[in-house]
């Protein structure tokens, strides 16, 4: 290509696109109804959970070959679906590991010698991104990935280690997840504490819930998370908010008072 034509195909302004978002929570918390809120989404279950949720969805999952004949069939079939929900990552990740076992011809993913085992999985993984990523291209199709949290210790160089919540994945895989991911979102109830006096002039903090589902969309340390589009740090969670925003509108602005004008009078002649 001639470098000096690469001076008429600058790209300018923000281009809206299907997003590729993954949520990531405790246990019944609401992952599955984010996802069932998405425009026009068809499941791609990998675990039992979808019984209680309106929504439509592929068989069961038994196998990684499943899961990609299903993704196969979304991007060379007809459909009106605009949205695909994988149900969960970390059920997705057991099906992974069981077809690498099988390549190798071993029980078990951890004897396979010095943990190639997970980079044989790393493989795997960037198949089914990699299929994501060509519905999201040719097809228009948002992609959203459900995940369980978990609780690990974070070695952070700058201060002593600390626990955080983050994806119930192998570290491989969920670095992986994470960086091909536009946002990685972190869905937990809202906790107020109050200060509880004890006597002596001591006090202690107390954690109390309010039973508010909400997402922060901003890294800190008690959690992972991130985003691309300047979100407010806490919303909802709601898919509908958080898709206002993808496509760059405020849902929280107030909308403009009507315009006021004065009552129209007769027009008289002398």
């Amino acid at each position: 290509m001639n470098p000096s034509n690469l001076m008429t195909q600058i790209n300018k302004g923000r281009k809206v696109q299907p997003r590729r978002v993954m949520l990531y929570g405790t246990h019944g918390i609401g992952k599955s109804t984010f996802g069932a809120m998405a425009e026009a989404p068809i499941f791609v279950p990998t675990e039992d959970g979808l019984a209680d949720i309106d929504c439509e969805s592929f068989p069961l999952a038994k196998c990684f070959g499943d899961v990609m004949s299903a993704l196969e069939s979304l991007y060379t079939g007809e459909h009106k679906y605009k949205s695909v929900v994988i149900d969960s990552l970390d059920w997705l990740e057991r099906l992974i590991w069981a077809s690498v076992c099988s390549d190798e011809s071993v029980e078990n993913i951890e004897k396979i010698g010095y943990a190639k085992g997970y980079t044989f999985a790393t493989d795997k993984w960037r198949m089914i991104l990699g299929a994501l990523d060509a519905l999201r291209s040719d097809r228009g199709m948002t992609i959203v990935l459900i995940a369980h949290a978990k609780i690990e210790k974070f070695e952070n160089p700058e201060t002593v280690p600390y626990d955080r919540y983050s994806p119930r994945l192998h570290k491989l895989a969920s670095a992986l997840v994470q960086e091909w991911a536009d946002e990685v979102l972190f869905a937990t109830y809202k906790v107020h504490t109050v200060k509880v006096a004890e006597g002596f002039n001591q006090a202690k903090h107390n954690g109390i819930g309010t039973g508010e589902r909400i997402i922060r969309t901003v890294e800190r340390p008690a959690h992972v998370a991130k985003n691309r589009l300047g979100l407010p740090e806490e919303l909802p969670l709601d898919f509908r908010i958080y898709g206002a925003f993808a496509r760059g509108e405020n849902p929280f602005a107030e909308a403009p008072a009507p315009a006021v004008t004065a009552p129209a009078t007769d027009a008289t002649t002398n």
